[in-house]
């Protein structure tokens, strides 16, 4: 009976505030505008974070897969008919089609000016595909140096409010001081865990795009001296996998 009426009392004695983020964004039922647009920015970019890094893996995963089918290609008579094995819009048919549109303008040049046009003109669709690559990638790198601050921002707004608030109470107690403090720092919080998979996004990204980078230089290197060389340069690939010897038929059955 006596452990009853203690727990009784101490649930009676016990604090009824509320602390948690709902309790930071919406005080007392009502919003607070600084903190809940701090909340906002925070989620768009965390949501902006997480699109862009899986539309861009799945970009680079589809490029670096049709670099696989550049051996079929090189075992075609020349670059024009290639060019119909690769697939439209990819990275490796636009570098192939710029090439044999500047070899074209080419014809038209001195001989000293031609091979400078037509490199000139793969670093260029070169540089084009790098960049249409990298497109998104400022995005986190943006949000991976500010986010933190952002939250930061919103933990002194918090601590700010708090310490008017318990000013105006007047006691500065622990329970007074440790739940508006510790509820503020949530905005610290949720800064880094923006911050964190942004960063790690934006540096895996981008070692993926230097390595697809790194075979584009290569390919377009390939393409050019073939076309300089009339077809005759071409680099060394596997040869084609032997077709399969068809089944001997079976034997009739006797009667």
């Amino acid at each position: 009976m006596l452990i009853h009426t203690l727990a009784a009392a101490a649930a009676t004695a016990a604090p009824q505030n509320k602390f948690g983020i709902a309790e930071v964004l919406f005080p007392g039922g009502k919003p607070a505008w600084i903190p809940l647009s701090t909340f906002t920015i925070l989620v768009f970019m965390s949501v902006g974070s997480f699109f862009i890094l899986f539309t861009k893996w799945a970009e680079q995963s589809k490029v670096l897969k049709q670099h696989q089918s550049l051996a079929g290609f090189w075992r075609a008579a020349g670059l024009r008919d290639g060019a119909s094995k690769l697939e439209k819009n990819s990275a490796w048919r636009q570098i192939v089609d710029d090439g044999l549109s500047a070899e074209d303008a080419a014809g038209k040049m001195d001989e000293s000016e031609s091979h400078d046009w037509m490199h000139s003109s793969l670093a260029r669709s070169e540089a084009s595909i790098n960049a249409k690559l990298a497109g998104g990638l400022p995005f986190l790198a943006t949000v991976g140096a500010t986010s933190p601050f952002i939250g930061l921002f919103g933990t002194v707004v918090g601590i700010y409010g708090a310490l008017i608030n318990i000013g105006i109470a007047g006691s500065a107690s622990i329970d007074k001081v440790a739940g508006p403090v510790g509820e503020a720092l949530i905005m610290t919080a949720l800064g880094l865990l923006v911050a964190v998979p942004a960063v790690l996004a934006y540096n895996y990204l981008q070692a993926r795009n230097k390595r697809i980078a790194e075979l584009l230089t290569g390919f377009s290197t390939d393409v050019l001296a073939n076309l300089a060389s009339k077809g005759v340069v071409k680099p060394a690939v596997p040869a084609a996998p032997a077709a399969k010897p068809a089944a001997p038929a079976a034997a009739p059955a006797k009667k």
